[in-house]
């Protein structure tokens, strides 16, 4: 079993920033791809970004690349995402994901994705 904690969510003016953090149970963290993913009240879970196993790979959605950074500590089995110049729309509740089996690759989709957190939310005001 995989427990996984975010925080680091609240709100912020629009242009400010932000760290999630994701803490993981279990001794085998570095087996896990990870992902954050966002939600809003009416709307589908989405993507935003993804790391791999050994933290070497990493993808983003296409709206947050070059402000958003996905990463990886192995040692400290924490994930995290920093996101820059926040916008409004990326109001939203945020999810990590962990996988818990698998290979070196990374995943973008939610049903790849077999531990989910809590969630935190994020709030960017205009």
């Amino acid at each position: 079993q995989v427990q996984l904690v975010e925080s680091g969510g609240g709100l912020v003016q629009a242009g400010g920033s932000l760290r999630l953090s994701c803490a993981a149970s279990g001794r085998t963290f570095s087996s896990y791809a990870m992902g954050w993913f966002r939600q809003v009240p009416g709307k589908e879970r989405e993507f935003v970004a993804a790391i791999n196993r050994s933290g070497g790979s990493t993808y983003y959605q296409d709206s947050v690349k070059g402000r958003f950074t996905i990463s990886r500590d192995n040692a400290k089995n924490t994930a995290s995402l920093r996101m820059n110049s926040l916008k409004p729309e990326d109001t939203a509740v945020y999810y990590c994901a962990a996988r818990s089996y698998g290979d070196y690759n990374i995943y973008i989709r939610s049903y790849d994705y077999d531990y989910w957190g809590q969630g935190t939310q994020v709030t960017v005001s205009s």
